[in-house]
């Protein structure tokens, strides 16, 4: 749009303020080249001009045009040879004209030309919407001269048949696991989504997502997945039950197949332009591109949290420290929920719209954009960018040389500098212990440093399957809970510096009944103390809930040591344990008559106390079902 923009902008000059050429052929083929442009049809534009040049090698406004027709092209290295064929006819030329020329400069990296080129026109021009461009040029020059001197490492590798094709190929979307790709391809003028797995080391040929979200009537583009692929957000245009001309919209996968997409509603959506939606792993937050009132500028990033009544919260503007005067789009939340990329032209680069990142620091602001560097970066639009669960690798879409035809969906490498903090994630099936049959059930996962829940959903209503990612660096509850079953705990201790391995895990829970046992593994005590730590807090409340829920169920609260120590002195500290989690449970208003506690010692360990690991796990606090 910019390029056609500028192109017809120098069209207007030509026709309305240059002069015509006395040659007839000039002029004639001169003429021709007007409704050629107007059909976009800019092959046969250039011809007609190249003969009007032929004709009459002084006919400046037909190198003027020439040159436009060149950059339309990204024949850059041609366009300036057109521009300057026409200073060299006369040197007295409109601002446009010195403007174009600048941005040919800029695109062929002549940052020097280019910068006093920019400055000739804002000696003429210094207030125009032009003007504001050409002062961002002047940033772009010095930023751009520094980063070519200094290159990141970029090998982009083509994701191959089973995705691209002779169609266009864009907008990519991909679970934590890496193992399901959803992506845009558009065919015969109409976008709809496809879906492919990672198989034996490659991309499995790709299908359409579903016929409940895929429509031949309209388009359905620029979508985030949610890390465990169960939910896909996306932008529809000029949809019935819009409220503006593009609005996002929202599908759950439901085994194997999709729900019906819905409108996400106000507040997010508006009368204005909402598009290009980026999910935060937690689910709770959705970021999205729109040109409402109240932002930086054209289009800005925005937000909406979900509230405590499972609603869309207000759209909140990212503010300056994201967005600009300029356009921002694209962007896209990291699993680590902390790392945001996103696309801009705004911010000091290397022309048009480069990608950058921006990390939350420790208050919640986003820290200022660092440009992903040059050559991943150019002169060219780059967006769509989105980052593997892992951080090693990018995707984005391309036309490069060795495409399949039109845009293609490409595979890099990101820089160290620029990749978001480690992840790691669970997944894993719920089965009843005794059937072995996959159970719909919840699966929460609570990171215990900050008390935030990072993950709060229903595994599949038919595969029983879960996956929740959890950044590297903190301990997290994990619980899972079904009605009429008694709960499952775990605890995660994801250490700073720990490589990005996931948790494979089946799940088995069972029925209530008496003698069930169930151990509490995120009860914390200081070693050789029976203080209730504050990390036990959500793990003690989990097991209030279960309480208040089967109000018919007794339970004895079990405390167990490892057998390092004195016996007497071990089953006296399992007592002193049981009793403070027995007192909690009193404190908040569950009856004593439902409740007893034991102290075990060292007497019922449940792994070898000869390694760490095993003793670890023979220090734990549980309680079994006495009565119901």
């Amino acid at each position: 749009m910019k390029y056609w923009f500028l192109l017809s902008l120098s069209i207007s000059i030509t026709f309305c303020f240059a002069q015509s050429s006395s040659n007839r052929k000039a002029q004639a083929s001169f003429e021709k080249a007007g409704p050629y442009i107007d059909k976009q049809d800019y092959s046969s534009a250039e011809q007609a001009l190249k003969t009007a040049v032929d004709a009459d090698p002084l006919f400046q406004n037909a190198y003027i045009l020439l040159a436009g027709i060149y950059k339309i092209q990204k024949k850059y290295i041609d366009s300036k040879s057109a521009y300057q064929k026409a200073l060299l006819i006369n040197k007295n030329v409109s601002p446009e004209v010195t403007f174009g020329l600048a941005e040919v400069e800029f695109a062929t990296q002549d940052y020097d030309k280019a910068k006093q080129l920019f400055n000739d026109f804002l000696a003429i021009d210094a207030s125009s919407e032009r003007a504001r461009k050409a002062k961002k040029y002047l940033l772009d020059c010095d930023f751009a001269k520094i980063g070519i001197a200094k290159p990141v490492k970029y090998s982009p590798v083509n994701l191959g048949d089973g995705v691209n094709t002779a169609d266009p190929e864009y907008f990519p979307a991909l679970t934590a696991d890496g193992e399901t790709m959803i992506f845009t391809r558009q065919v015969n003028g109409n976008e709809d989504f496809w879906t492919s797995q990672f198989k034996n080391n490659a991309w499995s040929l790709a299908t359409p997502l579903s016929a409940k979200i895929n429509t031949t009537r309209y388009n359905e583009g620029a979508q985030t997945i949610s890390p465990d692929g169960k939910y896909l957000f996306f932008t529809g245009c000029n949809r019935p039950d819009g409220l503006g001309r593009c609005d996002i919209y929202v599908s759950h996968r439901e085994g194997k197949d999709w729900g019906e997409p819905y409108n996400v509603g106000k507040p997010v959506n508006s009368e204005y332009w909402e598009s290009q939606p980026a999910i935060s792993p937690d689910g709770r937050t959705l970021y999205f591109i729109s040109n409402r009132p109240g932002g930086s500028g054209g289009y800005d990033i925005w937000k909406s949290t979900i509230t405590d009544d499972a609603k869309w919260g207000p759209a909140i503007n990212l503010g300056p420290e994201v967005n600009t005067p300029f356009d921002e789009n694209t962007p896209f939340l990291h699993a680590d929920g902390k790392t945001l990329y996103f696309s801009s032209d705004g911010w000091p680069g290397f022309g048009n719209k480069d990608i950058y990142y921006s990390r939350l620091d420790e208050n919640g602001k986003f820290k200022k954009p660092i440009n992903l560097g040059f050559p991943i970066n150019s002169f060219e639009d780059e967006s769509g960018l989105i980052v593997s669960a892992d951080g090693n690798s990018g995707m984005f879409s391309s036309n490069l040389k060795d495409g399949f035809g039109g845009q293609d969906i490409y595979s890099f490498g990101i820089p160290d500098n620029a990749k978001p903090l480690k992840v790691s994630y669970v997944k894993g099936i719920v089965r009843d212990k005794d059937t072995k049959k996959t159970i719909e059930s919840n699966v929460q996962v609570i990171d215990l440093k900050s008390n935030k829940t990072v993950f709060d959903d229903y595994t599949d209503p038919e595969t029983g399957q879960f996956l929740a990612v959890m950044p590297i660096g903190s301990d997290y509850l994990f619980n899972v809970s079904a009605e009429g079953y008694l709960f499952y705990s775990e605890n995660f201790e994801l250490k700073a510096g720990d490589i990005n391995k996931p948790y494979q895990i089946e799940v088995y829970i069972e029925k209530i009944k008496q003698g069930g046992n169930v151990t509490l593994r995120n009860i914390f005590f200081d070693t050789n103390k029976y203080n209730l730590l504050p990390a036990s807090i959500r793990e003690l409340k989990l097991l209030i809930d279960f309480l208040n829920q089967n109000e018919s169920v007794n339970i004895e609260i079990q405390g167990h040591t490892d057998n390092v120590g004195d016996d007497k002195l071990n089953e006296k500290l399992s007592l002193n344990r049981a009793n403070a989690v027995y007192e909690y449970l009193l404190q908040n208003s569950i009856d004593t008559k439902r409740l007893t506690f034991k102290g075990f010692g060292a007497n019922k360990p449940i792994a070898d106390n000869k390694t760490e690991i095993g003793r670890k796990n023979n220090r734990r606090t549980s309680f079994v079902i006495t009565k119901i």
